[in-house]
């Protein structure tokens, strides 16, 4: 037997360092390899000769990142998926992801309008169309920044993922705006609105009025965050839960909260409960933010007060600052505060400061 010295000819022919062309029927397609992904293209011509010229154009591209961020980007709504699958496996808050879901869903409806449906459309110019239809609709500055900053992450999260070769919106500038002042409980109004309550929405008020603590950590309490032991009230994840930013503390008692938690019912897991209903005939769940604003405001409008849930956590930096308690030490009660909002709570209480000592010169 004589052995062939015969070799079976590639079909792929070099026509650079990264494309090949080879021909499929009478159609010459292109045939490369990026992030160990094998990649085949029509160059839509049955010559030989301008498939090798626009091989090389092919090639130019993907050198430049352009022809692999066009095949390689995803959906809106795939990125979206991801981005909110990898935020509920950090344990983000489920107040972020309740925040973030419909501003993706509103992405992906102006975007159909527009269009724009895979990741690296959502360009500068797609984005100030959005800001512009977000302002058209009456929203606040705030509010469109802040949509604006949530994109810009997804962004982010698609590139650090390998999703997008190049930032489709590289040169965004997004101006923060002024923080808009925010009514704050002065101590006097705090004591007529606790007074005017009544229960059960008093023992919330007075837990909020007292901690500096948000409506959402009081909501998610356990009575084995009641630590009467040493004092405090531990704001730590739980469930699917967890704290805004992450904030784990221990939050001193006041001797009004604590007397108020000594004398309730521990019958449930919760520490504050909402009343039997249809759903839940024999109570112990967890009280409604909703309802409790609801029932707040009323409150408030009989008082002739402005203000809501989170004014409570206001009023507690304040007057916190206001009796010369250190910005740290009040940080590690509240947990997280911005700090342009600090610097708006230490210019409330400067100016109750100088009220006060004016009334006094008077």
């Amino acid at each position: 037997m004589t052995r062939s010295n015969t070799r079976k000819t590639s079909p792929y022919e070099p026509i650079g360092e990264i494309v090949s062309i080879f021909q499929r029927g009478k159609t010459w397609w292109a045939n490369w390899q990026h992030d160990g992904k094998q990649h085949r293209k029509s160059l839509k011509t049955t010559s030989k000769k301008e498939a090798r010229l626009r091989g090389l154009r092919l090639e130019a591209d993907i050198v430049e990142g352009k022809n692999v961020n066009r095949v390689q980007a995803p959906p809106i709504s795939e990125a979206v998926t991801m981005y909110l699958t990898y935020l509920e496996s950090e344990r983000r808050c489920s107040a972020t992801l309740k925040k973030y879901r419909p501003i993706f869903e509103r992405l992906q409806q102006f975007g159909s309008v527009q269009n724009v449906v895979r990741l690296d459309q959502i360009t500068v110019p797609f984005l100030d169309k959005y800001r512009h239809a977000r302002v058209t609709a009456g929203r606040t500055k705030k509010t469109v920044y802040c949509e604006s900053v949530i994109i810009r992450q997804l962004v982010n999260f698609a590139k650090a993922r390998g999703l997008l070769v190049n930032d489709p919106l590289q040169g965004l500038k997004i101006s923060e705006p002024k923080p808009t002042p925010q009514p704050c409980f002065s101590p006097v109004e705090v004591e007529q609105i606790l007074e005017a309550s009544r229960e059960p929405q008093r023992s919330v008020y007075t837990v909020l009025a007292d901690t500096g603590a948000r409506i959402g950590e009081i909501k998610w309490l356990t009575w084995e965050d009641v630590d009467f032991e040493r004092n405090v009230l531990r704001i730590r994840p739980k469930d699917n839960w967890s704290p805004k930013t992450g904030d784990q503390r221990a939050i001193p008692m006041s001797k009004r909260v604590r007397k108020m938690l000594k004398s309730r019912s521990r019958g449930f897991r919760w520490v504050f409960t909402a009343a039997p209903s249809k759903k839940y005939p024999k109570g112990g769940h967890q009280i409604s933010e909703r309802r409790l604003l609801r029932s707040l405001k009323r409150l408030l409008k009989r008082l002739n007060i402005r203000g809501h849930l989170h004014t409570f956590r206001h009023a507690f930096i304040s007057n916190a600052l206001s009796k010369g308690v250190p910005e740290s030490e009040v940080r590690a009660i509240v947990g997280h505060v911005d700090d342009k909002i600090i610097r708006l709570y230490t210019h409330i209480a400067d100016r109750r400061l100088q009220q006060a000592i004016e009334s006094i010169s008077s």
